[in-house]
């Protein structure tokens, strides 16, 4: 299968990611389906790291995320295994026995408990096959140590460039790390994480914790997030706190002891979150639409995401058309309680319509200049409650047809 053109918006380059102690990296290039590159990602964790999860909300979830759900109930973990090219979603028995043997010879290997080993597939949706090619693989795999490039690229399937992200905090003065990696282009509004994330920290946190602020996180991360209103059968975010850092214990989720951490976590997820945009198949602009005064932030975020998957919205930002009639036309369809005579649109800051109606002396001029750019900002006003939301997203472009019509070519 052809490497797209990276996208216009990928970083300069893969960021410097810190050692995480009580984590070990390894990969494999098996030829699943992609050729030359690293297809599967183990993640092996040290005895006691703590876990936490946020999974698809989809009804045909994967059998990965089905036992990923079961195995959360332990709250503990020392491995996640993940391929890339078959999500092994959508078939059947063959799917549920493909994730119970990678479960077994993992946990076999490492000597740990079942409920202990996490496993992630992303790729064609349908296609059957066995576990034997990584199970075989896996006692090779643990002989070398991989970076954090390569096991961001083991995860990878239209990704265009590899997504990685960092932050440093302090718990009770003893300084933390957190970093994570990520892969997704396209089947995306996750309506609970992304196609996959995998983030990884030294602090010492309790499973029941570490759950709360990773759901809290993941709404205004992960959650904030489309390109094209798809939601993935695989969709899976994964958190591993090993506590090698050593610091002190906490376990309230929104106490002062844990806020630095909370804040660094957030950042981790909302880098990831931004790049998986960046990343969109096809994307050539990246979109931040902020919705404010809509009776609660609920009612924000679903007006913000009506703008944000509106195809009418996406291909005018493409075609660097100024046309803030549809952003009114989206919030109009979605169903929120808004005051057409107090309605505001502006884009790039420069007010389109005021309270019901174009503003007077319109000069399209400059919001097509800001339109040229690569990042558009998008703000209205619905002119009701106190709620408000932000949800990034990107253009729609000829790209997008042309990398999913092609998909399994």
């Amino acid at each position: 299968m052809a490497a797209h053109t990276v996208s216009p918006l990928a970083p300069a380059a893969f960021p410097e990611l810190p050692e995480i102690g009580g984590l070990t990296l390894h990969t494999a290039t098996l030829g699943i389906r992609y050729k030359g590159r690293p297809d599967v990602l183990l993640a092996e964790l040290a005895s006691g790291t703590s876990v936490a999860a946020v999974f698809t909300t989809s009804t045909t979830a994967s059998a990965a995320v089905r036992w990923g759900r079961e195995a959360l109930r332990g709250g503990t973990a020392r491995a996640f295994l993940v391929n890339a090219g078959n999500s092994i979603a959508f078939t059947g028995k063959a799917g549920e026995q493909f994730v119970a043997d990678e479960v077994a010879a993992t946990t076999k290997l490492l000597s740990c408990e079942k409920n202990e080993v996490f496993t992630a597939s992303t790729g064609v949706i349908g296609e059957p096959a066995t576990a034997n090619r990584i199970t075989d693989a896996l006692p090779a795999m643990l002989e070398a140590k991989a970076s954090w490039s390569d096991a961001a690229r083991a995860i990878m399937t239209t990704d265009t460039f590899a997504k990685g992200a960092a932050a440093t905090s302090e718990i009770g003065g003893t300084p933390v790390k957190i970093a994570g990696i990520a892969k997704g282009s396209g089947m995306i509004e996750p309506n609970m994480a992304t196609m996959l994330a995998f983030v990884f920290t030294d602090a010492k946190i309790p499973h029941a914790t570490l759950q709360a602020m990773l759901a809290d996180c993941n709404g205004r991360s992960f959650n904030a997030i489309t390109v094209d209103s798809d939601t993935s059968t695989s969709d899976t975010l994964l958190c591993a706190a090993t506590g090698a850092a050593g610091n002190a214990e906490f376990d309230d989720a929104n106490g002062a002891d844990l806020a630095g951490f909370k804040t660094a976590l957030e950042a981790v997820l909302v880098d990831l979150a931004h790049q998986i945009v960046r990343d969109g198949e096809g994307a050539s602009k990246f979109i931040t639409v902020n919705v404010t005064s809509a009776l609660n932030d609920a009612e924000a975020k679903t007006a913000a995401k009506a703008i944000a998957n509106s195809p009418l919205v996406k291909t005018a930002i493409a075609g660097e058309d100024a046309n803030w009639g549809r952003i009114v036309m989206a919030v109009g369809k979605c169903g929120v309680m808004a005051d057409p005579n107090k309605l505001t649109v502006s884009i790039g800051g420069i007010p389109l319509a005021h309270k019901g109606e174009r503003v007077a002396d319109f000069d399209e001029a400059p919001v097509t200049a800001h339109i040229k750019g690569q990042y558009i900002d998008i703000d209205v006003d619905l002119g009701f409650g106190n709620g408000s939301a932000t949800v990034w997203t990107c253009d729609l472009t000829h790209g997008y047809i042309s990398i999913n019509a092609d998909y399994r070519s």
